[in-house]
């Protein structure tokens, strides 16, 4: 519902006489205050779209009572009125937030205005304050990084922490793991919410078209530059820059990165001119940077200021336990989007999932599952649906391997894939996704007796309970 409420504080009987009978007879509620306490109890007690302060009262300035109101309350917009025509007073209005500034006497129709536009001005920044909450939940943690393992929650717990800052962060990853994700979840987390957020991939423009796009180039920089362009610092003013594969960034460019991030401002080619520049940036990579520094292909000085605040990104095979959620969330994605009735995963295709190596990570996931989403016309989606994982177990198995061997060959192309940089727990993650689908096995089999099946697994029974608890397997219970 719309506020009406204007509060009016003036010394002066007959000018708050004048202005509530003007204001109320437009359907505005007013309230009438004849000193500064007054005025400062009644904003305490009121919710106002609209304070109208003279400077001059008994008891304190109209320009204190600005200043503390904006502080308390800042979408309450103030009118300051005042005798005084002084340059100081106004100038001393508009610096602590004043929405516009009257000298009396003044003409009703110009007080009629300057509600008009402040009225206009209050529903923008409602609807900005409106567009910024929907964008906030639009791009909550929870529902842009899927993720109940311990490393997505360490990745979680960084997010949160550097979002409000405007500290530079490196996001390191591989392929598909979600890096620009993570980007985006810090700016829609952090005070530049509102502001844009540019994304600019290294690797996929040319490196004679790199500096142009970073940084604009003037009229007549060069042949076929018939006008001036803006470039991505200046259009993300405010905001944020997220450099993608930034260790593909030839070292020229490099020595300017290094210099914007020094200095906060840029100088667009073919200009002699230094732009101020207000811009957090974001970094990521899949590639090793460190050994790039050491072999002299990427700044050190650039890699230590974009290294700020590291961020790890697991890939898939280490985390195997979000698979089930992240199906869940493509899923629902398809059915938003396609209209489709696919429910979920029949438990035989989430072992088939959950088995993969997924070199592509999350990306080769989101494209599996909706391609499988789009073509099967079942609730549930069954191995059957998967036919390349299928081929993949089948070549497996055609070998005529002994368990071990077959283990043996799947961790040596696992290690093979892993960045030991970010793994410090090898053994567990191991046994861990070993002991998952054992253990669901055994309990399917002896149809979810866990008696029988720690008797089977050679176990205590409470240590069964704990690993099923642990490692969230879920139990069917027997028809």
């Amino acid at each position: 519902m719309r506020n009406n409420r204007i509060l009016v504080a003036d010394d002066e009987e007959s000018i708050r006489w004048v202005l509530s009978k003007a204001l109320t007879q437009q359907g505005f509620t007013v309230d009438l205050a004849a000193s500064g306490a007054e005025a400062e109890r009644l904003f305490r007690q009121q919710d106002y779209f609209l304070a109208i302060l003279d400077i001059k009262m008994p008891d304190r300035s109209g320009l204190d009572l600005l200043s503390r109101f904006h502080e308390e309350r800042p979408a309450t917009l103030v009118i300051i009125v005042t005798a005084e025509t002084t340059m100081k007073n106004a100038v001393e209005a508009m610096k602590r937030g004043a929405f516009d500034y009257l000298t009396k006497p003044f003409d009703l129709d110009l007080l009629d205005a300057a509600i008009l536009k402040a009225r206009k001005a209050g529903e923008m920044s409602g609807e900005v304050y409106r567009l910024r909450e929907e964008l906030k939940e639009h791009y909550h943690l929870d529902r842009t990084l899927i993720g109940r393992s311990q490393p997505m929650q360490e990745v979680f717990k960084v997010v949160g922490k550097v979002a409000a800052s405007g500290v530079t962060v490196l996001i390191t990853g591989e392929s598909g793991t979600g890096k620009e994700l993570v980007a985006r979840a810090i700016h829609f987390n952090s005070p530049r919410l509102g502001k844009p957020f540019l994304a600019l991939n290294c690797a996929a423009i040319p490196r004679e078209l790199l500096e142009s796009e970073l940084f604009g180039f003037e009229k007549g920089a060069f042949t076929g530059a018939v006008e001036r362009k803006i470039g991505k610092f200046e259009q993300a003013a405010g905001g944020t820059l997220f450099l993608d594969e930034i260790g593909d960034m030839p070292l020229e460019l490099q020595a300017k990165l290094l210099r914007v991030l020094q200095e906060r401002e840029i100088t667009r080619m073919g200009g002699n001119v230094a732009i101020p520049v207000d811009v957090r940036i974001l970094a990521a990579t899949n590639q090793d940077l460190p050994e790039k520094v050491r072999s002299r292909a990427f700044r050190e000085d650039l890699y230590y200021r974009l290294n700020v605040v590291p961020i790890i990104l697991p890939p898939l095979r280490n985390r195997t336990q979000d698979i089930p959620a992240l199906v869940a969330f493509f899923l629902r994605n398809c059915r938003e989007r396609f209209g489709l009735s696919v429910q979920d995963c029949t438990p035989e295709a989430m072992e088939l999932l959950t088995a993969h190596d997924w070199p592509g990570n999350v990306r080769e996931l989101e494209n599996l599952i909706q391609r499988a989403a789009l073509l099967s016309s079942a609730a549930f989606l069954t191995p059957a649906d998967f036919p390349s994982l299928l081929k993949e177990e089948t070549a497996a198995g055609a070998n005529g391997d002994s368990l071990e061997n077959l283990v043996a060959r799947k961790l040596e192309t696992s290690l093979l894939k892993m960045d030991f940089r970010a793994i410090d727990n090898l053994h567990e993650i191991v046994l861990r996704q070993v002991e998952r689908p054992l253990i669901r096995l055994v309990l399917e089999k002896n149809r979810g007796n866990q008696v029988r099946a720690a008797e089977i697994l050679g176990i205590n029974r409470n240590t069964l309970r704990k690993k099923i608890q642990d490692l969230e397997i879920e139990i069917k219970k027997a028809r």
